[in-house]
């Protein structure tokens, strides 16, 4: 079943499933970077401090060592003693520590980047069932650890034996020098020893690397069925969707019929569409649709129209022009500036009529252009 699992995994893993992955504390790690880093650290920390050090801690190692026989017998002396000594002995230690500890938290940063999960710290204790851990041990992720582990052995055994063969005779002459030297040069062995080595594990690291990427991203790989899952759990089921699709259009289309009353003009076509434009010369440019529906839309906007007095001007062409080109907000196309403009004249005209009671103007004949070809 786990197999067949598998196999239909077969599909990149999605931003919200690397997300949780991390809140897990899954993320990729490469234990080779790591050790790599941290020896290289470690032996150019050595190269380059290792003099210095050895020529200090030689001098707190004789200073401590240099008590007078009242300090020797009080308690209190040599406490005070060795506590002084660890601190000076720190601070000389302290550069080849900042530089482990640096190389320790940054070389996984590399691969994973910085992460803290919580849920990692809780204990998992199904990991303590000895027949889950037969199964990690005998899988090919188990298979490939070991791999990795005798390669490691092996690479750094022949990598060692060379070093110390090369340099047996520095070593073993290291007895013949005076302290001083001879422990800055021990150092500087040292150093270039750990250097070497980790040269050799950056070479592990550089296929463990990318190794540990494509082992995390394979183990978050999706199938297509949990892809459908996720977006459907993150954008709601299709019943939610479809009711709140129809709340926006409710709100939406009362938000319209609000602003009918403060139209201008409602253009008819004169059962099928209606538009209504609202123009005000001080703050807009062109006239502007404010409202427009089709059929029962239409029957709704021309009785709000009708309620609050608002004129209706059965002009087919342009009402269908106007509904095919604008939306709701825009302003009229300039092909039909002048058309338009025709209309507002004949309202204007038609208001201040009513307003006077003189005879109402004769309703335009309309000559609406057709849209340009494309």
């Amino acid at each position: 079943m786990a197999e067949s699992d598998d196999r239909d995994r077969t599909e990149s893993p999605t931003p919200k499933r690397v997300e949780d992955a991390r809140r897990r504390g899954q993320v990729p790690r490469s234990r080779d970077l790591g050790a790599a880093a941290v020896t290289l650290a470690g032996g150019f920390g050595l190269y380059s401090l290792g003099g210095v050090m050895g020529g200090r801690l030689m001098e707190l190692m004789r200073g401590g060592l240099q008590l007078s026989g009242a300090q020797s017998m009080s308690e209190t002396a040599m406490v005070r003693a060795l506590v002084t000594e660890l601190a000076r002995a720190a601070q000389v230690v302290a550069p080849l520590l900042g530089l482990l500890v640096a190389a320790a938290i940054l070389a996984p940063l590399a691969i994973g980047g910085w992460n803290f999960s919580a849920e990692a710290l809780v204990p998992q204790w199904g990991r303590l069932d000895p027949v889950s851990g037969l199964q990690r041990v005998f899988s090919l992720r188990g298979f490939v650890e070991l791999s990795k582990a005798l390669a490691r052995f092996l690479v750094v055994a022949l990598v060692s034996y060379v070093l110390l063969h090369h340099q047996f005779r520095e070593f073993t002459s290291l007895s013949m020098e005076p302290l001083r030297p001879a422990m800055a040069h021990a150092l500087s062995l040292a150093g270039s020893a750990l250097i070497v080595l980790g040269g050799a594990l950056g070479a592990i690291a550089a296929v463990d690397a990318p190794l540990a990427l494509w082992q995390h991203t394979r183990s978050l790989r999706m199938s297509r069925q949990e892809i459908r899952e996720e977006s459907r759990d993150a954008e709601g089921s299709p019943e939610s969707r479809n009711r709140i699709r129809r709340s926006q259009q409710e709100m939406a289309r009362r938000r319209m019929m609000a602003a009918v009353p403060k139209a201008d003009v409602v253009i008819t076509n004169p059962t099928h569409y209606a538009v209504a434009l609202r123009y005000d010369e001080a703050r807009m440019q062109a006239p502007v649709v404010v409202a427009k529906g089709a059929d029962l839309v239409a029957l709704r906007i021309r009785e709000i129209a009708s309620e609050h007095g608002v004129p209706l001007l059965e002009a087919p062409p342009l009402a269908r022009a106007l509904h095919g080109t604008c939306e709701l907000g825009d302003e009229i196309p300039s092909r039909l500036y002048a058309v338009v403009a025709q209309v507002l004249t004949y309202v204007y005209q038609l208001r201040a009529a009513r307003r006077t009671g003189a005879p109402l103007p004769a309703v335009p004949s309309l000559d609406v252009p057709d849209p340009p070809l494309v």
